[in-house]
């Protein structure tokens, strides 16, 4: 069976954590911790950098920061995973949901001031399949609503929108580095922001309510609760496995942009046949090669065509239910205006493999095996 997913391993994951032991410093904000911060700090031309057990955790740091209270409204796409909703529901905002644009399944930025109402705080755009959503015209509506913006760039590691990294284009990005995503620590996420002055609150949050940083960088004689709190930070194990990971971060992306080229190049007549649609990237967005999904003509062929899949020994996934269409949704949050693309095209979208070192002879038997699906 060709898997769906195989989490990436480069080698010296289990050197660096077992250097990580050696240094008799296992919890957070340890050697590697700092490594992996710094490198993003870098490489995403980034003020503040935060690893955090999940991207889950990254999110609800963010929805604190922001300040949501309940009664508050935080405008997002339905077409999501649950932790863009939790993240702002655990502080009891109500969310409102907008329709997504079907060629990219982000959310439609046409959409969005029409949800804004005086109870509107906050806007989440979550980047899909890493590819970004029209950022220049959802930083305009929040600066001219006031409202702040929190990127949940889960699936957006080393993605671009017009040069600039996803998650620091907002008040606040939020990474993940789950064992299904370019990169992993097998859980884990990062808070990302430019504005310093959101620092020492953030140090704060993540201490479990202490100034726990200040102390052991020599600033204070002893540490003592500040303000509410968690435990948001990761091993520096887990910081250790990410870190083999970020030294070859160039060649992973490399090999899975091959594997999306593939994909892409080979399907193509299927799709100008009109059996398939491919994924669209605007030009002003640079990719990073999450995933490769298609979509076919609705529901029942989807099912029928992932069974086919199956069938001859290939794994390939259906993505995301719509929050509005589940009793969570619903209970928490509301559609503004029209359901006319979210559930139409979720129920078409089908995600096939795709994994750091998926093999040339694995992935023409998958283009092969669905060549024969629609012969």
């Amino acid at each position: 069976m060709i898997d769906f997913n195989i989490p990436p391993y480069v080698g010296k994951e289990m050197d660096y954590i077992k250097e990580a032991v050696t240094n008799r410093k296992i919890c957070g904000d340890g050697v590697f911790t700092q490594k992996c911060s710094n490198w993003m700090k870098e490489h995403f031309d980034v003020n503040q950098v935060f690893l955090t057990t999940s991207c889950t955790h990254a999110l609800e740091m963010a929805a604190v920061l922001t300040d949501i209270k309940p009664g508050d409204e935080v405008i997002l796409p339905s077409y999501t995973f649950v932790s863009t909703a939790d993240a702002f529901v655990q502080r009891g905002a109500s969310l409102v949901f907008v329709d997504i644009r079907p060629d990219t399944m982000n959310i439609d930025e046409t959409l969005i001031e029409d949800a804004i109402t005086p109870r509107t705080r906050v806007i989440v755009p979550v980047h899909y399949a890493g590819v970004s959503c029209e950022m220049d015209t959802i930083m305009d509506i929040a600066k001219r609503h006031n409202l702040k913006v929190v990127e949940d760039a889960a699936q957006g590691f080393a993605s671009y929108y017009k040069g600039k990294s996803l998650g620091t284009i907002g008040d606040f990005g939020c990474l993940s580095f789950h064992e299904t995503k370019n990169l992993s620590m097998g859980e884990g996420g990062a808070l990302l922001f430019q504005d310093i002055s959101y620092q020492e609150k953030a140090e704060i949050l993540r201490e479990k309510g202490t100034d726990r940083s200040k102390f052991f960088r020599g600033q204070i004689d002893k540490y003592t609760w500040q303000d509410y709190g968690s435990s948001y930070l990761p091993s520096d194990m887990n910081a250790a496995y990410l870190w083999a990971q970020l030294e070859m971060a160039s060649q992973i992306q490399d090999d899975r942009m091959a594997s999306y080229a593939f994909y892409d190049t080979a399907l193509k007549p299927l799709a100008d046949k009109g059996c398939l649609e491919q994924p669209y990237v605007p030009g002003e967005c640079r990719h990073n090669a999450h995933m490769y999904y298609i979509k076919l003509q609705d529901l029942e062929e989807r099912s029928k065509f992932i069974s086919f899949l199956k069938q001859n020994g290939i794994l390939s996934v259906f993505h995301y239910i719509p929050l509005h269409s589940a009793p969570a949704g619903k209970k928490y949050g509301r559609f503004s205006g029209m359901d006319k693309y979210t559930t139409r095209e979720s129920e078409r979208l089908v995600r096939l493999p795709m994994y750091y070192n998926l093999s040339q002879k694995d992935k023409e038997y998958i283009v092969k095996t669905i060549y024969n699906y629609f012969t």
